[in-house]
């Protein structure tokens, strides 16, 4: 019987190679994996703009459109027609800016006027604003003390207005609190010449409805533009009472900016 001849060679070195290619292949298909996972987290990082954004940018650019076509035969528009069509605009600074720059360019002006009454529109001058508590009719005893409480209170300098909205920025709540304690005299004068125009607000909801404007100028105040704290205040308190006038002053709603046209056609009738 024949003897079997054994090869003369290692059979271990090939299964090791291969184990080593095994490996090495396991390794470049995990760093290639790896690779492919990286790249779209480094895109994710990117900002992006939601379909929701887009559509709220679509509809903001219609509506600025239809604004300027209807101002564009006439030459102007007024405050109020703008807050029918953006109502929410004043959460928004930098896009009423744009609206601004958008009628300049159409050569529109932006005339602002009351949305019941044709009053003026001066901001109410220091000697005003001492007399607040001066009413040309009798008012409740509660306004009364109001007004006594609020004149305690004395009236604030520019460089002061500044100092506390630096102070607020830093956000102190006591300098929030002191700027609209000393200008709530304002807010009063301002109420005062829409008094008596609907039996649905009484002096002190105008009153009440200014103070919410006055808050929201507070928190959108900007001291680097160079305004005094009142003439900014001015604008936010009248929205706010004209927008209150709108909405309670008769039973079934009227859009703030049809009551201007409203009043326009009743002294046309009158005459």
């Amino acid at each position: 019987m024949k003897r079997r001849i054994k090869p003369k060679f290692r059979r271990g070195r090939p299964r090791k190679n291969f184990k080593l290619k095994k490996n090495l292949k396991k390794r470049l298909l995990h760093r290639d994996h790896r690779k492919k996972i990286s790249k779209p987290r480094a895109k994710t990082a990117k900002k992006l703009i939601s379909p929701k954004q887009k559509k709220s940018a679509k509809l903001e650019g219609e509506s600025l459109n239809e604004l300027i076509e209807a101002g564009r035969p006439r030459g102007f528009v007024t405050d109020n027609e703008i807050l029918y069509y953006f109502p929410k605009v004043e959460e928004n600074l930098p896009f009423l800016e744009e609206i601004y720059d958008s009628l300049d360019k159409a050569g529109i002006k932006v005339i602002e006027t009351s949305a019941l009454i044709d009053i003026s529109k001066e901001e109410p001058t220091e000697a005003e604003l001492r007399n607040v508590s001066k009413f040309e009719t009798e008012v409740p005893d509660a306004v009364q003390m109001y007004l006594k409480e609020i004149g305690k209170t004395p009236l604030l300098t520019k460089d002061e207005e500044k100092d506390l909205a630096k102070r607020l920025e830093r956000g102190e709540e006591e300098a929030r609190q002191r700027l609209i304690k000393a200008n709530l005299r304002l807010v009063v004068s301002i109420a005062k010449r829409y008094a008596n125009r609907t039996p649905h607000l009484s002096i002190l909801d105008l009153i009440q409805e200014g103070n919410l404007g006055l808050s929201r100028a507070v928190e959108k105040f900007d001291y680097r533009k160079g305004f005094k704290f009142s003439t900014y205040a001015t604008w936010w308190i009248r929205q706010a009472i004209t927008r209150a006038l709108a909405d309670q002053s008769r039973t079934i709603r009227i859009p703030v900016h049809m009551v201007e046209t409203i009043s326009k056609y009743t002294q046309v009738r009158r005459q």
